[in-house]
């Protein structure tokens, strides 16, 4: 047996969380990549967060703050499962050159691999669905129970202060936004709904509003049941959906549409709404990189406050 199982044995049997295996740290093209390692939590399972520093950063002013999923596919292909990454650093640092965004902070929060949908399913939506159709997505498709609420504990409550004591950060909820895609886009929403004085906005790109990997009607009426009722008020929030043709999101196409609509009944519009449908995309790391810059835009482009002094 090899001493790394023995220890991991070891660790559990005493009921501590045995260190997660060593990750090539990304390798970006601009800014630089700092790795919170193990990150430990009282709710989730530990797991590793690299925080993207824009180019200059030196930590004498304060910066906007993106938090976004499955943080070990954003900033190099060659440490991806599938070769593919989101681009985060060369786009973001080309719009920062082109004036079109101020520089900001990225917390890319790895997923928990196989609870990976358990933490991404938004938890309270679960509440509008038949009982036995809940209880056969818990124990099929959730590892058994949901995680979302645990997560996003695990996101506001130790993560979050973490980055802002390390980082110069700007810790208001106009500053501080959250995206991802697929199941990564339910958290999002989700995250904006529950937390509002926490997060100001929300991209969810490739939504996957049918929760499981076929086609259906219970699990989007269930979501957008929640969003319709917990929607933040949006004279202080903004939100981006988007949505490709092909693959997996061909079965987004009717639930989009109504996703708008609610938001658009819940006050969101021009400034505070942006929704895009893009044909031909697919469901890919490749195909969000390539329409990245239009959520940043929206969501940063706002950003026009002065920063605070840092204490001294």
């Amino acid at each position: 047996m090899r001493l790394g199982l023995i220890g991991a044995l070891v660790a559990a049997a005493a009921g501590v969380a045995a260190p997660l295996p060593a990750q090539p740290l990304p390798r970006v093209a601009d800014g630089r990549i700092e790795r919170l390692a193990n990150v430990p939590s009282r709710h989730v399972d530990a797991r590793h967060v690299d925080v993207w520093l824009p180019p200059g950063y030196d930590g004498t002013r304060r910066f906007p703050v993106l938090y976004m999923h499955d943080g070990q596919m954003l900033f190099d292909g060659a440490t991806t499962w599938n070769r593919q990454e989101w681009t985060v650093d060369e786009t973001l640092a080309r719009l920062v050159r082109d004036g079109t965004v101020p520089p900001v902070i990225v917390v890319g929060v790895f997923n928990a691999g196989r609870r990976r949908h358990s933490e991404y399913f938004p938890e309270r939506a679960l509440a509008a669905l038949p009982a036995g159709r809940r209880d056969t997505l818990v124990r099929a498709a959730l590892d058994g129970r949901p995680r979302a609420d645990a997560y996003l504990r695990f996101l506001v409550e130790e993560l979050k202060p973490l980055v802002d004591r390390r980082f110069a950060t700007k810790p208001d909820a106009a500053n501080t936004f959250v995206m991802g895609s697929s199941m990564g886009g339910l958290i999002s929403l989700y995250a904006l709904c529950e937390y509002p004085q926490v997060f100001g906005g929300a991209a969810a790109l490739s939504t996957h509003w049918v929760g499981t990997g076929t086609a259906n009607a219970t699990i989007p009426l269930a979501f957008l049941t929640y969003l319709r009722d917990r929607l933040p008020d949006p004279a202080s929030h903004r939100l981006y959906l988007d949505i490709g043709t092909t693959t997996l999101d061909s079965l987004y196409l009717i639930h989009q549409p109504v996703a708008e609509r609610v938001a658009r009944d819940r006050g969101y519009g021009p400034g505070t709404l942006l929704a895009r449908t893009y044909p031909g995309a697919d469901h890919s790391e490749r195909s969000w990189a390539a329409r990245l810059a239009v959520p940043l835009r929206f969501l940063l482009a706002a950003d026009t406050t002065a920063a605070p002094p840092l204490p001294r």
